[in-house]
């Protein structure tokens, strides 16, 4: 990688961290049962779809994990930072067996469909992952289980959200900095 590559990854890491953070912190809302709701996960996504799913790992796991400690939730923080990591790298690994297989054809709205669905797989893990925290941190399975269907609306939101800002992007010169360019392939 040559020097001028790296520099680009290490600001374009360090402004999706911070476009994480700011999501995740400035529009939350309270849940009855822990925790809250927020729109970071459509910053996660795009992460991943900008930076990679390492890189994009760490834009989320950092990110999102300031926002807890930011925001009080300081019992969350280890919880998010591994939860919104795996969320990351979960993504970028479905992307990459499915552009293997040579499964990015088909678009929704500009859109390759193998994204959404690697958002999709990705909030799932968030889903579940936050289920197991939550029963955790309240000692209470039934806390787990009905925080779930909140984080289902977040990272349904955050597939919304992401694919629309990757469409908008993907008609742009910003393409270029995209990891997946999967927008390309007929």
């Amino acid at each position: 990688m040559r020097t001028s590559d790296k520099t680009n990854t290490i600001v374009m890491t360090a402004m999706m961290m911070c476009l994480v953070l700011v999501t995740t912190y400035t529009f939350k809302i309270p849940t009855p049962f822990q925790g809250y709701v927020h729109l970071g996960d459509a910053m996660i996504f795009l992460s991943v779809l900008i930076v990679g799913k390492k890189y994009g790992a760490v834009a989320a796991a950092f990110g999102s994990a300031l926002a807890d400690l930011l925001g009080g939730y300081v019992a969350f923080a280890p919880w998010t930072f591994v939860i919104k990591g795996l969320m990351a790298v979960v993504m970028g690994l479905f992307i990459d067996a499915m552009v293997r297989r040579k499964k990015n054809r088909i678009k929704i709205a500009g859109v390759p469909l193998i994204e959404i669905i690697g958002m999709i797989v990705a909030g799932l893990v968030m889903v579940l992952g936050y289920g197991v925290a939550d029963a955790a941190l309240a000692g209470n399975l039934m806390t787990g289980i009905l925080s779930m269907p909140a984080n289902c609306g977040q990272f349904a939101a955050g597939v919304i959200i992401a694919s629309i800002l990757a469409a908008a992007l993907y008609k742009t010169p910003a393409k270029k900095y995209f990891t997946y360019r999967l927008d390309e392939v007929a």
